[in-house]
């Protein structure tokens, strides 16, 4: 076998003697054959390194002191505390501390796993705003105790996962991973986060997630990325003992085999099959082959699709024949999935060739053609109409004509275009509703802090939010504020400030009672189930609603009514630093 010709006499009669002491230890128990190719692995790839020591006198030394060091890294992903009289080990993961963020590590403990899954399954067919997103971010991320009731362990970290690649945060996932060292818990989450590098073509830092791994591999797919790795990074022989032992306990991938002796020079012939079953064997097959060619169709995964666009492999689309149908047809499925140039698209459409009496009567032919035949007719008629109101027309139509086939993406930067260059205010009123949905919101300029002496919660009182005001001089400086305001008969305290007066009092800000006769409060505001939860400590469920709440909205557009009762519940839970960031979102006059 290969791996003879990889290890030294010495090492072979290590290893040999290894395995004689395995084999008796198999007699007395029942054998789990994962646990011992994990341990079989770990000892091949722990000699190797030994082998490369500069003194062989300390290889002993050495190879007893690496166990050790590896055993204690296999940690690095647990806390475990004394739960009463029991010694029990809770693995806790997550990212955030909890004290970043005035929390605490209990905030699960109290909740109910079934309500707990009714909302994240909410949560899931949302369109969540930034805002929403965070909130959620800090709630499933922040090292916690898990729920007690009603959901498990796996299903729990599970939420975690299914959010993270909802979200699609790379490198959220890659610092959840790594600090958790949590790659063999969560190995979906790690095939999704290295196939999304490999698919844009980032292979060095797919390869970033197994190089700070300090784990052996469970998942099969990923321990054969990480061959791949290995072999990419030079370290070849690391990468043949690891392949070398699984095939002893019985792995078997051709496919993969093959590919891997050509990238380890074992084999001169060129494998030229393409397996599309993942889209690491796509990726070998392009890296085994000098001459590699695939034209997809609309069968063809899409992650694969986005590998082609970004590997420039998608050449031969460039030379397409308008009388291939089905080809253009394949063309504008992988546009609307954003895996093809939208512009290239419309190029192939100019290519048609129409008469006069077709483009003048364009609005009624279109209706008689085949359909990618009649979007590229609506097109060049878009291209020569002159008449803004007519060309608002036409791109309707157009992208009603997508829209139909479910592939109204396909038409997405190209209307924009044509909209930015309409006056809204031209625009009939049986139009506006396509205008105002489809037009790019061009991003807001970031709006400075103008302060207003003269309106509680627009006063430089605000800072205090931001950690700009001691205690003594805000209870001092909002009191004076207050007398002023007592004064002045015309004053009427609006929810916002209202919102402010009572953050300061749950900080414990003093502030004078005589001042409490200016507005009431009412804690029937809070919805019944987020006033339970807060009876209850459930802090991450009141976070999750919270979030709900908001939805897709921006924090600073909704209404002042709903934002008393969202600050009302972090007041009392005594989340600050959450409540703090809202606040000075939603109080100051902003210009």
């Amino acid at each position: 076998m290969k791996i003879l010709e990889l290890l030294n006499k010495k090492y072979f009669l290590i290893i040999f003697f290894l395995l004689i002491g395995l084999s008796v230890h198999a007699e007395e128990q029942p054998a789990d054959i994962w646990n011992i190719e994990k341990k079989k692995i770990e000892e091949k790839i722990l000699e190797k390194k030994i082998e490369t020591s500069e003194n062989n006198n300390k290889i002993k030394k050495n190879f007893d002191s690496s166990v050790y060091n590896l055993q204690a890294q296999e940690q690095i992903s647990t806390i475990s505390f004394e739960n009463n009289l029991e010694a029990q080990e809770i693995k806790i993961i997550g990212l955030y501390d909890p004290e970043d963020y005035d929390l605490d590590i209990n905030m699960w403990t109290n909740s109910d796993g079934d309500q707990l899954k009714t909302l994240i399954k909410k949560l899931n067919k949302m369109n969540l705003s930034k805002d929403a997103i965070e909130i959620v971010n800090i709630s499933l991320l922040t090292n916690a105790y898990l729920p007690q009731k009603n959901i498990s362990e796996k299903e729990f970290l599970k939420f975690k996962s299914d959010w993270l690649i909802k979200n699609s945060n790379l490198s959220l996932i890659e610092e959840y991973l790594i600090q958790n060292q949590a790659i063999n818990l969560h190995p979906e989450l790690t095939r999704y986060i290295v196939d999304e590098y490999l698919s844009n073509t980032n292979i060095d830092k797919a390869c970033e997630i197994f190089i700070k791994n300090t784990e052996m591999l469970d998942d099969e797919y990923l321990s054969k990325f990480n061959i791949y790795c290995l072999i990419k990074n030079n370290k070849r022989e690391e990468a043949q003992l690891i392949l070398d032992l699984k095939k002893e306990l019985g792995f078997k991938d051709e496919y993969f085999e093959k590919k891997i002796d050509y990238l380890l020079e074992y084999s001169t012939k060129i494998d030229d099959t393409v397996s599309e079953k993942s889209i690491l064997d796509f990726y070998l097959a392009h890296q085994t082959n000098p001459n590699f060619n695939f034209e997809p169709n609309d069968k063809t995964k899409k992650i694969i699709w986005k590998y082609l666009s970004s590997a420039n492999l998608l050449n031969s689309f460039q030379e397409i024949d308008i009388s291939e149908i089905e080809k253009i047809s394949t063309i504008e499925k992988a546009v609307h999935n954003k895996n093809y140039p939208e512009k290239d698209l419309f190029n192939l459409y100019k290519r048609f060739q129409f008469n006069f009496n077709q483009l003048l009567n364009a609005k009624e032919v279109y209706k008689t053609l085949p359909n990618i035949e009649g979007r590229a007719l609506i097109y060049q008629k878009i291209l020569l109409e002159s008449e803004m109101v007519e060309k608002l027309k036409l791109l309707k139509i157009l992208k009603t004509s997508f829209e139909n086939e479910e592939l109204d993406e396909a038409f997405d930067v190209e209307l924009k275009t044509f909209l930015e260059k309409i006056n809204p205010t031209d625009i009939p009123d049986n139009l506006t509703s396509f205008y105002y949905t489809n037009i790019k919101i061009q991003k807001e300029e970031e709006k400075k802090i103008k302060f207003n002496n003269d309106i509680i919660h627009q006063s430089k009182l605000i800072n205090y939010f931001n950690g700009d005001y001691a205690k003594s001089k805000i209870s001092k400086d909002t009191n004076n504020l207050l007398k002023k305001i007592k004064k002045d008969k015309k004053y009427f305290l609006s929810k916002k400030d209202i919102i402010f007066l009572e953050s300061l009092k749950y900080d414990g800000v003093e502030i004078s009672e005589k001042y409490n006769e200016l507005y009431k409060t009412n804690d029937d505001e809070i919805p019944t189930d987020i006033q339970i939860m807060i009876n209850n400590s459930e802090t991450g469920l009141v976070l999750l609603r919270i979030a709900e709440v908001i939805g897709q909205d921006k924090i600073e557009r909704i209404d002042d009514d709903t934002i008393y009762f969202i600050i009302t519940a972090l007041n009392k839970l005594n989340i600050d630093w959450i409540r703090n960031k809202i606040l000075l979102k939603v109080l100051p006059l902003k210009v």
